[in-house]
């Protein structure tokens, strides 16, 4: 008897939660040291010494333009995808199409696709409509990279939106463009800050299409760290550069969150009014 009692107490102990430890191992290794590694050679020079150089060199005019330029050619490729994204999610998730799963998995289907291969195919698209590689087709290379990931989250939450706004608008006397503005919009907004953290964030480091596709002048901040770390081999540099992008990265997805809590606030504060 006491046997059994052993084994039932035994078997009880086991927790769900365990499950996540194999996670929290990969994390670690494969995320949260890297980042130490790449903190502790930002305050290191060439002796191995402690030094704050690094940031004083990463902080030049040059380096400010390079991120600067990076900034508004994520900004420019963020708008596009949103201004593309949006009426096609839209016209997605409406009565008419919302039944046709694979109209959406057509712009979905292309992430399965190896990065790189797309990325040629482009090339060879733009080649043969005479386009010259540079901004221009970096931008090209940008959207058609990114949009899908601008589309699913705003498609997602148009899908999941309750029609019963929409219905009560127009009851109401609202017109079509009124009821966008005034509910549609406001609805979608968790979409569209997922949409603009998930496309602006990841251009920063997408210097293999502005390798591809651009030329000498259409350059960003993830192309220097590549250089600095593979061709010049200054580590230190580009560590402490990789550091300053980091902040930048985790600024803009606190900014995002701080976002879409304010939303989730606000369509809560809505449904506490619409039950009363």
């Amino acid at each position: 008897m006491k046997l059994k009692n052993l084994s039932l107490r035994k078997g009880n102990d086991f927790r769900p939660t365990f499950f996540a430890f194999p996670y929290v191992a990969i994390c670690l290794i494969f995320v949260v040291l890297p980042l130490i590694l790449v903190l502790v050679y930002a305050f290191r020079d060439t002796d191995g010494s402690f030094t704050l150089n690094n940031f004083r060199d990463v902080l030049t005019a040059g380096n400010l333009m390079l991120l600067l330029k990076t900034v508004g050619i994520a900004l420019l490729t963020t708008v596009i995808c949103l201004l593309i994204a949006y009426p096609t999610a839209l016209i997605l998730a409406s009565k008419p199409f919302n039944k046709y799963v694979i109209l959406a998995l057509l712009f979905i289907i292309p992430m399965w696709m190896n990065f790189v291969l797309r990325i040629i195919a482009l090339r060879s698209l733009l080649g043969i409509f005479g386009i010259d590689y540079g901004f221009g087709a970096t931008i090209i290379g940008m959207v058609y990279d990114f949009l899908p990931f601008m589309l699913l989250p705003i498609y997602t939450v148009l899908m999941d939106m309750d029609k019963s706004y929409i219905e009560a608008s127009t009851d109401l006397g609202a017109n079509s463009v009124t009821t966008f503005f005034k509910v549609t919009l406001p609805l979608s907004l968790k979409g569209i800050v997922s949409g603009i953290t998930m496309v602006f964030m990841p251009v920063f480091s997408a210097y293999a299409i502005t390798g591809m596709l651009g030329d000498t002048d259409t350059t960003i901040i993830g192309g220097k760290i590549h250089e600095l770390f593979v061709n010049a081999d200054v580590w230190g540099i580009g560590s402490a550069m990789s550091f300053v992008l980091l902040i930048l990265v985790f600024a803009t997805m606190l900014i995002g969150n701080l976002l879409g809590k304010r939303e989730a606030g606000a369509r809560a504060a809505t449904k506490g009014g619409t039950n009363e």
